[in-house]
């Protein structure tokens, strides 16, 4: 075989190659059309209403939804409407700095440390964790602590169930049974089902209770941070010794839910 037909054989068509850029851009813009679409609505919304506002083949933006679904860029409801999903929340986290989200919700978990003299914190979701966002050190000398960063399994704590308490009963029981681990105390729930019946009940309760579930003798006592629509999008919690938090749990649970209803108004994200 002549050299150079062997050469132009091994060499990519660059035209294929335009048209591969294309077919990935176009996929990449459709994506960004449903995205900024939903948040143009401002909720859930099903899959033919998308299709049909945005022109866009049925086929198409099935196919489309069903992939972020996949990389969790979009959450599916029980009715078959999606919105937006968890891992967009948590880039909105990473962004939340230099927004009015994160600014009110350590706000309030200073004041909620000054005034329940313990230690508070705000956590979010990541994936298969509950990474801790914001840490106000107690001002007493026995205080439980706590840093900026860590990351723990959802089942572990009274925060992790509220974060995903606003999710499907199946995507619940599939991330329980994907990411539920023994904590350190063996005193963690494990069970899917269980948890994923715990998860729905504290978030329609709006608070979620655990004692010595991640370390010894020490309670955790928290409340969701709910959009307009009501996705669980942070928790506020109190972190105390755990005597001290049975003690004073009526208080603290009054503290801690109205630091998470205080941020929630402040944004505009409930009434009152």
């Amino acid at each position: 075989m002549d050299a150079s037909v062997a050469d132009r054989r091994k060499r990519p068509d660059p035209d294929k190659a335009v048209s591969s850029r294309r077919a990935r851009v176009s996929g990449i813009d459709r994506a960004l059309e449903i995205l900024d679409y939903l948040k143009a609505e401002a909720g859930p919304v099903g899959p033919y209403a998308i299709a049909r506002a945005l022109a866009m083949p049925l086929s198409t933006a099935y196919a489309i939804i069903e992939d972020l679904v996949a990389k969790d860029m979009l959450s599916r409801r029980p009715d078959g409407a999606v919105w937006i999903g968890p891992r967009l929340y948590h880039y909105g986290m990473a962004y939340a700095r230099a927004l009015d989200f994160l600014d009110v919700a350590i706000h309030e978990m200073q004041e909620l440390s000054r005034i329940a003299g313990e230690t508070s914190q705000v956590c979010g979701r990541d994936g298969d964790d509950m990474v801790v966002l914001a840490v106000a050190d107690g001002p007493g000398h026995f205080r439980v602590s706590s840093r900026v960063g860590a990351r723990v399994p959802l089942n572990w704590t009274a925060s992790g169930r509220l974060l995903v308490g606003h999710l499907p009963e199946t995507e619940r029981i599939a991330i329980f049974r994907r990411a539920s681990r023994a904590s350190p105390t063996g005193r963690a729930e494990t069970d899917p089902h269980v948890l994923a019946r715990k998860s729905e009940i504290a978030l329609a309760e709006r608070l979620s209770i655990q004692h010595s579930e991640s370390d010894f003798a020490v309670a955790c006592i928290a409340s969701p941070i709910r959009d307009r629509v009501g996705v669980c999008v942070a928790t506020i919690s109190v972190v105390a010794p755990e005597q001290k938090a049975m003690q004073n749990q009526k208080l603290l649970t009054g503290l801690v839910m109205t630091a998470s209803e205080r941020v929630e108004a402040t944004l505009g994200w409930r009434d009152g």
